[in-house]
């Protein structure tokens, strides 16, 4: 499978933002991706004012989502929004599109109350688990940024089918973070032999970073903190093979994780 990551600074500005994402969606199809992958928070982002998603959050039926639906003829794409939630908060939306439709959305489970930073100050958590789509012949698991560290996720996506896991992120700079980003893409991708997809958005807070881990845990394609394209062939037969030489799924002894009450 031919996949792309895009990453980008988002600007304040929808319009702008929707622009950068169809040209690299143009870019992504003439490089033959079939599955194109967008960071987290890519409506609006305005790193002097963190309220800013207070005045240009969009519904998923508003201009800035319906402008990439027309962008999705023979792909999917994956990419999350902040959504209103009629409650004076929004919802960390992860969306996926596929042929002109949302075939799926997932709202973001694990807040990023950590490193000083809270937000669910303006985010509500939704409690619901990601969905596992099927998609040329192989099955996708959706997790974003601050999932990744908790591998209960991931393996609840393994053990439901996935053989690749999205994560769109804006992942935040700060001591050692960009190392914290590469370990656990390539943890959640090794424990569970899977192929890890992160998209990172690398405006002036966070480290942009996308990278591509395979599924015994090696990077295999990566970008550093400048805006860009990655195009990768992903080999779904070693996939398989990965899975046969290190059955960790079939030799564990613990149940499948499972969602805990809502709080």
């Amino acid at each position: 499978m031919r996949v792309a990551l895009g990453q980008f600074a988002v600007s304040t500005s929808w319009e702008e933002n929707l622009a950068t994402c169809r040209s690299l969606i143009e870019r992504a199809r003439k490089g033959g991706a079939r599955l194109v992958v967008l960071p987290e928070g890519i409506m609006a982002r305005d790193a002097t004012d963190p309220d800013h998603i207070l005045h240009t959050a969009q519904p998923l039926e508003g201009p800035f989502v319906t402008g990439l639906l027309a962008e999705t003829a023979g792909i999917m794409l994956v990419f999350c929004v902040n959504v209103p939630n009629g409650q004076g908060r929004f919802h960390n939306t992860l969306v996926v599109m596929q042929d002109g439709e949302i075939v799926a959305r997932y709202v973001k489970l694990h807040l990023y109350d950590a490193f000083a930073m809270q937000e669910s100050r303006l985010i509500a958590p939704g409690n619901e688990l990601p969905p596992v789509l099927s998609f040329d012949g192989v099955k996708i698991g959706f997790m974003t940024c601050y999932d990744v560290r908790f591998p209960e996720l991931a393996r609840h996506l393994a053990l439901s089918g996935a053989g690749i896991l999205v994560v769109p992120a804006a992942w935040l700079r700060g001591p050692g973070k960009e190392r914290h980003w590469e370990l656990m893409l390539a943890a959640r991708a090794l424990e569970n032999t899977c192929f890890v997809l992160g998209a990172g958005e690398c405006g002036p807070q966070n480290i942009g970073n996308s990278m591509v881990v395979d599924p015994l845990g090696t990077v295999i394609a990566a970008r550093s903190a400048q805006p860009g394209l990655i195009i990768e062939t992903l080999d779904l037969a070693f996939l398989a093979k990965a899975r046969r030489d290190l059955p960790v799924l079939q030799n564990r002894r613990f149940e499948a994780p499972r969602l805990s009450s809502v709080s």
